[in-house]
C-alpha cells in the first residue's frame, strides 16, 4: 500500500511546518511503514539550525521516524480519526549528518501492541547509510 501527502494529510493530524513525511512508499497497516522526507533548504528549521551550515536536527528526524509509524498504526480500520501520541524513545543513534538535499528513507515496524499502547523499531537512511536508528513507543487516542 502506498500513500500520497495528500493520503497521509487524512490520517495524520499534522501540517505545515511539522508534517515530516512527504509519501509513504510501502505499507501494510498496523505492521509497518516506509516513507521518505525530501529535505529542503527552504525549511523553517534551517533559519537556525545552523545558519552558516544547515543540520536536519536529530529530534525532527525522530518526529519523521514516528509519523511514519503512525501512518502504519492510524491507517488500521479500528483506529480511523484518532490521534497517536508519541511517548518515548531508546537506544537512540545518529550515525550521520543530514542536510539539504537529502531524501531520508524512513522506516518504522511496529514490533508489539497492548491496547491503546505499542512500540515500533524505527530506522532513517540516506542513500542506503543509516543516519538514525532507535525505538520507539506511542499511546492512540
Amino acid at each position: 500500500m502506498k500513500l500520497s501527502a495528500e493520503d497521509i494529510k487524512k490520517i495524520l493530524p499534522h501540517r505545515f511546518p511539522f508534517l515530516l513525511v512527504d509519501k509513504i512508499i510501502d505499507m501494510e497497516p498496523g505492521k509497518y511503514a516506509k516513507g521518505l522526507k525530501c529535505v529542503s533548504q527552504n525549511e523553517m528549521q534551517f533559519l537556525g539550525h545552523f545558519p552558516e551550515k544547515s543540520v536536519m536536527p536529530g529530534v525532527l528526524i525522530l518526529e519523521a521516524l514516528a509519523q511514519t509509524g503512525a501512518c502504519a498504526i492510524l491507517s488500521m480500520e479500528d483506529n480511523n480519526g484518532k490521534i497517536a501520541y508519541f511517548g518515548g524513545v531508546k537506544n537512540c543513534r545518529f550515525k550521520r549528518v543530514v542536510v539539504p538535499g537529502d531524501v531520508i528513507e524512513l522506516e518504522c515496524e511496529i514490533i508489539s501492541q497492548r491496547g491503546p499502547v505499542g512500540f515500533g523499531k524505527a530506522t532513517a537512511k540516506v542513500d542506503g547509510e543509516i543516519a538514525c536508528s532507535c525505538e520507539i513507543s506511542f499511546a492512540i487516542n
